[in-house]
């Protein structure tokens, strides 16, 4: 019986869960808003917040805000600190 299922490749049990949200998602909140992961889960823009949320640099901030999540692009970052708003890794 063994023989006969092949086995291919294996399951990291290391990997983490990065959940990745594009820049123009955010234009969703008001202008000065503190947007954390949390914030982010209420307001529906992403559905679990996994092992950590990353900002991506694809669109275009058009407001000023205040983002604090595990991580950013560099371009989101520039994009972000562009719009007058801060980029904070918690």
């Amino acid at each position: 019986m063994q023989r006969r299922f092949p086995k291919r490749g294996f399951t990291n049990i290391f990997r983490k869960n990065i959940i990745a949200i594009n820049l123009d998602e955010l234009n969703v909140f008001e202008p000065g808003t503190e947007v954390t992961p949390e914030v982010l889960l209420a307001a529906g823009v992403i559905k679990k917040t996994g092992d950590g949320v990353k900002i991506l640099g694809d669109g275009v901030l058009e407001k000023a805000l205040t983002v604090k999540v595990h991580a950013f692009s560099k371009s989101a970052a520039e994009k972000i600190a562009a719009a007058g708003g801060k980029a904070e890794v918690i």
